[in-house]
């Protein structure tokens, strides 16, 4: 059997509310609660599990996604449509703006814990 990530824990302050921002911003499901987590899995079978953090300030992590070029549409309409802010660069510096590494488009967001979240039609090094 080859190594795959089967899934991540994501801290937030408040994990359903957390779960349903990603899930309906990406087009997925939550699924049902397991233990004190609720996930949330991608299409190839990794889950982002969230789970309440009871500490005063979650540290930021970094969560991509590789999706095609109709989901990046999909996804970057219900972004807009939401009012969420976006940037081109994982820095925040180019405010309502994609990029287009590889010969694709990608695009950084902020979930409610400030996690950056990211979407890209084309994995980095690709080529375009």
């Amino acid at each position: 059997m080859s190594v795959e990530l089967n899934h991540t824990i994501v801290a937030a302050r408040d994990k359903k509310a957390s779960a349903e921002f990603l899930a309906g911003v990406l087009g997925l499901e939550v699924g049902a609660p397991y233990g004190p987590f609720i996930p949330v899995a991608t299409g190839n079978g990794v889950t982002l599990d969230f789970a309440d953090s009871h500490e005063e300030q979650i540290t930021a992590q970094h969560y991509a996604f590789l999706v095609s070029e109709q989901e990046f549409d999909a996804i970057f309409g219900r972004i807009q449509q939401a009012g969420i802010t976006y940037y081109a660069d994982p820095f925040h510096r180019q405010a309502g703006q994609i990029n287009h590494h590889d010969g694709g488009r990608g695009l950084y967001f902020e979930d409610p814990n400030r996690h950056n979240l990211e979407i890209i039609t084309r994995p980095y090094g690709s080529g375009g």
